[in-house]
């Protein structure tokens, strides 16, 4: 019987619930080359992190996350921790020879994820891998987007817009919980959702973002500070409350070129009113267009202009078929899936890269790619003007001319 992959889990919150979902499923839902173990799982409060132990099914847990390093029983160190704990947590781990999933973005700044691909490059000579977890390329209709592209059936790119609206913190008594401090997140809206929909778009066209033109806005600029708070809820204290000073930008907007000839338009808010999670990405190109809605995960939107005419038109595409990506693991045709899945494809994949011996993807490097898209954008909204994106791996279109 193959040794299985025993995984050690720092963070236990929203992302720490959606990851321990997947690593509880993948195992009843794929035949894995290694069976997958969830040991233990790290926090900083020993009463919550017990219970989350208990509640999504690991064997042990503990308050000090580097207790992971020196045990023999972990193999692979998942970090669901906040941003500014992903650069020492991933360095560490690799240094001591585990397997890394580490959770979007990357880090808080450039420098942090140049040092952690600097990691996963040593680390590589001696088995170890590394991943960071962009879980919406795991939506098999983001993937069949992918395909589509690839495969010519767009013709050539032209256009590319990208939105990714939420309004959770649109009342301004909410409290000021970690992702509105930019010592912790990093930045706002920008890195926390406006780095899906950047590595979405590159994933699904195969080009880099090269230049942007941005601004930026903090609606908010102070909150009270929070009681309690956990994944993307908090409250705070009855009465007069202590405020604190919001850090981070609110809503980000830019335009973009991807490579040469293909323009762009992005945007990323927490403060889109009655918007819960409205991620949407249309590609155009010379021979038809792509359209996904993650509030229509398993549908994609195509109009093809190879058609006759009189049957030109979008085309609802349900992403259910056995033939369409991940979906033979799951339910007969027409049964949907949804946003938990994309977690246990990530799991899948990432198992089946390290057994393997190759590179899981998006790699840490994919990843500090996206932060180079990520600083790019702050400094253009800095100085209102066009900054150029460092390219820290080949353009994948260029590099097949």
């Amino acid at each position: 019987m193959a040794q299985p992959l025993r995984v050690g889990m720092v963070g236990y919150a929203f992302m720490g619930a959606a990851h321990s979902q997947a690593w509880r499923t993948v195992n009843h839902v794929y035949d894995l080359p290694s069976p997958v173990q969830m040991q233990v799982v790290s926090g900083r409060s020993a009463p919550a992190v017990a219970a989350a132990a208990r509640r999504f099914g690991w064997s042990d847990h503990t308050t000090d996350w580097r207790t992971l390093l020196t045990r023999d029983d972990v193999d692979l160190i998942d970090i669901c921790s906040p941003g500014d704990t992903h650069a020492d947590i991933a360095i560490a781990a690799l240094s001591a020879g585990k397997h890394v999933l580490c959770e979007k973005p990357l880090a808080n700044s450039v420098d942090e994820a140049r040092r952690m691909v600097a990691a996963a490059e040593a680390a590589k000579t001696s088995g170890v891998r590394a991943m960071c977890g962009f879980n919406y390329r795991r939506v098999p209709a983001v993937t069949l987007m992918r395909d589509l592209i690839a495969a010519g059936r767009l013709g050539t790119i032209r256009h590319v817009r990208a939105c990714y609206l939420q309004d959770w913190i649109v009342d301004p008594e909410f409290p000021l919980v970690w992702r509105l401090r930019k010592e912790v997140a990093g930045s706002g809206a920008l890195g926390d959702i406006g780095a899906h929909i950047v590595d979405l778009t590159q994933f699904v066209t195969g080009r880099l973002v090269t230049e942007v033109s941005a601004l930026a806005e903090t609606f908010v600029r102070s909150r009270p500070l929070p009681s309690a708070s956990a994944g993307l809820s908090a409250l705070s204290a009855g009465g007069v409350v202590e405020r604190g000073e919001v850090t981070v930008d609110d809503a980000v907007l830019f335009l973009a070129r991807l490579g040469d000839q293909v323009v762009a338009t992005y945007e990323a808010t927490r403060f889109a009113t009655g918007r819960k999670n409205g991620l949407r990405v249309e590609i155009n190109g010379s021979l038809g267009t792509l359209v996904f809605d993650v509030e229509r995960m398993n549908e994609l939107q195509f109009y093809d202009l190879d058609r006759p005419v009189e049957e030109q038109g979008f085309t609802r595409i349900l992403v259910t078929e056995p033939s369409h990506p991940y979906m033979a693991a799951w339910w007969p045709p027409g049964h949907t899936i949804g946003y938990e899945h994309t977690f246990t494809h990530q799991a899948h994949d990432l198992v089946r890269a390290i057994a393997a011996g190759v590179d899981p993807t998006p790699s840490f490097a994919d990843a500090l790619q996206v932060q180079l898209v990520l600083d790019a954008v702050s400094r253009s909204a800095e100085t209102s003007s066009w900054v150029t994106v460092e390219s820290a791996i080949v353009d994948p279109v260029e590099e097949r001319v």
